[in-house]
């Protein structure tokens, strides 16, 4: 029988018969990998463990505890779902079931909306397919009998999905059991290895995301390898909830989303004030690293948005007016704005790099079902920050955009991790352009010792990027801050920049975002600090509390010397019991109560409260100010 040589990751290789499954050389290699694998990488290929390895090849055994393993675990989890669906309504029609970030979903078409008590008899009907340890069998049909084969099933939509694809090559399906669905793979060997899972929600989705299309029902689940591990997510779940931002801002009056502004948000008094510290901190910071701040207009000509690309890249997600009978859009973007006043004056190569700065309002279409409080708007205040450098200035700008970035992130105690996005289908420039922006950001990363993961073919429309991705305290990951490097937007817009040699030069140019947008990010930190913010962000950082009417005037006393001093202080003046004010301060999520009574009028004290550790004694009112003064400025 004819060798081939398999090459493993730790660099060993082994010779196997050719045509030996991706199991078996599995089993050979160690029972326990085999045991814990589910699906493999060959010289890149995601494949069942399966498949027949036919050449010499690298390979890649993956299990749960790998990114793409996860994945093709909760993308059988979604079959498994689909099957218990058309198990106990068979007049459902089947659409699409991918894994998503931490789950899975699947698409359906059905008669009536799916109840509560429809989720629990699905889950128990996927109990029973997991138990019946179904094998999942790959096989292929040409695309006239595939097309047959739904359409005689009623299976609209995986019709319309197959008519889609190429002509030429072989269509691959799923079976376990008595179910066959149409899908890509890979999955894992059998239905048995899907133990742990959830059911956790149903929602509305159109078909293809169109409103245009029918609204199907979408239902979502999780799953595990092990019980242990999904209790613990679902304990996460739960927490989540506690800290949704959205109950949170009504609760703490911070912001509201109205009826007749649907994805616009409302920030209240309480909201703004986190707000404007959060852009008073941004822009010190800025001007600390030689940013000039600028403002750009929010309608800008319809002839901008064809010249910035933004027309054919992008145009589905624009808000458009006229003006004197001429198109104007709304913009989703500041880039092309800055691009206008970078060009309104010639430039030297001494002038730069040029590090300009723009809070700017950007308004994109999200359809209404996609809004989520101040996660997912329709307008939000981007942090942009746009600079013009020479190509030798490009490792070194990055570098100071990632401290900057750092930095920032570190004060709120956010971990992170990153990921270098590439060059996507849809994009402008030379390959040539795209591969000198992509190795520009990854030495910057590596000489900053930075671990990645590349993200492929994920990069903007223009060019390669770099983003951030904070973990918060219970563990979620949210991407924010992100590096882009541009080489096409200068072109277009015909930057230059006189050079040493006096000739005529274009710029490159670096887009990027911290905090993302200040909306999103406020809705993060509430999130984060369970609505409990830090001493130098909390709305209100002290409230005065007198024990009787008696002790009002001294209340309001210590009030205003601490309003004076620029603190944030309240007092509470009404005429109720102590305890009832320090239990609606503690709701408020105050960092600083003071009661005053009798012994501290009459020794100029105050007896502190703080929300996390109850009473912590008394003190003068100097030392109580240093304490406070100190808590703000290192920005805790």
């Amino acid at each position: 029988m004819e060798k081939i040589k398999v090459f493993l990751k730790d660099g060993s290789s082994k010779e196997y018969q050719k045509g030996i499954t991706v199991r078996e050389v599995a089993e050979d290699i160690s029972k326990r990998l085999a045991k814990e694998a589910v699906i493999a990488d060959v010289d890149g290929r995601l494949v069942d463990l399966d498949y027949r390895l036919q050449e010499d090849c690298k390979l890649n055994l993956l299990t749960f505890q790998d990114e793409d393993g996860k994945d093709a675990f909760r993308h059988t989890s979604s079959h498994i779902m689909a099957q218990a669906v058309k198990r106990l309504f068979p007049e459902a029609k089947l659409a699409i079931g991918p894994a998503i970030q931490d789950g899975f979903y699947y698409d359906f078409d059905v008669e009536r909306p799916f109840s509560t008590d429809d989720l629990a008899a699905i889950e128990e009907e996927m109990a029973k397919i997991v138990k019946e340890d179904l094998p999942l069998v790959r096989h292929e049909m040409a695309k006239d009998d595939a097309i047959k084969y739904f359409a005689d099933k009623g299976e609209t939509y995986k019709v319309e999905l197959i008519e889609g694809l190429e002509e030429d090559e072989p269509i691959s399906f799923y079976s376990q059991g008595e179910f066959t669905d149409l899908c890509a793979g890979p999955h894992v060997p059998s239905t048995g290895r899907v133990r742990a899972f959830k059911l956790l929600s149903v929602a509305g989705a159109y078909w293809r995301g169109d409103e245009k299309n029918k609204m199907l029902q979408r239902i979502y689940g999780t799953s595990f390898e092990k019980k242990k591990d999904l209790e613990e997510y679902l304990n996460m779940l739960e927490e989540a909830k506690r800290r949704d931002h959205r109950k949170i801002g009504r609760e703490l009056d911070l912001f509201s989303i109205m009826e007749e502004g649907p994805g616009f948000p409302f920030f209240h008094p309480k909201g703004m004030v986190i707000r404007n510290i959060l852009e008073d901190f941004w822009r010190k910071e800025h001007i600390k690293r030689g940013y000039q701040e600028v403002k750009t207009p929010i309608i800008l000509s319809e002839e901008l948005w064809h010249r910035s690309g933004h027309w054919d890249h992008y145009k589905e997600n624009m808000y458009f007016t006229e003006i004197d009978g001429a198109g104007y859009a709304v913009k989703p973007m500041n880039c092309p704005g800055g691009m206008l006043l970078y060009g309104r004056k010639l430039h030297s190569y001494r002038d730069l790099p040029q590090r300009v700065a723009e809070l700017g309002l950007v308004h994109r279409h999200e359809l209404s079902g996609a809004l989520h409080g101040l996660m997912r708007v329709r307008c939000f205040t981007q942090d942009d920050a746009h600079i013009y450098m020479l190509p030798s200035q490009i490792k070194e700008e990055i570098i100071g955009v990632i401290d900057l970035t750092d930095y920032l992130y570190s004060i709120f105690g956010f971990e992170y991790r990153v990921e270098l996005s590439t060059k996507p289908e849809n994009s402008m420039g030379s390959d040539e352009d795209w591969e000198i922006a992509t190795n520009a950001l990854r030495d910057a990363l590596e000489a900053k010792g930075i671990e990645y993961k590349i993200n492929e073919g994920d990069g903007a429309f223009y060019g390669p990027k770099i983003d951030f991705h904070l973990k918060d305290c219970i563990g979620r990951t949210w991407q924010c801050g992100t590096i882009q490097l541009d080489f096409q937007m200068p072109e277009r817009f015909d930057l230059v920049y006189i050079g040493a040699d006096g000739e005529k030069h274009r710029p490159v140019m670096i887009h990027r975002t911290i905090f993302g947008s200040i909306e999103r990010f406020i809705a993060i930190l509430t999130e984060h600090y369970a609505g409990a913010f830090p001493v130098w962000l909390a709305p209100v950082q002290v409230k005065v509390l007198p024990i009787t009417d008696k002790h009002n005037e001294y209340a309001d006393q210590i009030r205003k010397k601490l309003f004076d001093l620029g603190f944030r202080a309240e007092a509470d003046l009404r005429n109720e019991k102590v305890g009832y004010k320090i239990r609606e301060a503690q709701m408020e999520k105050i960092p600083y109560m003071l009661i005053v009574g009798d012994k501290e009028l009459q020794e100029g004290t105050v007896s502190v409260r703080t929300r996390d550790k109850g009473d912590v004694g008394t003190r003068s009112l100097n030392e109580f100010i240093e304490e406070i003064t100190e808590m703000v400025n290192s920005k805790k």
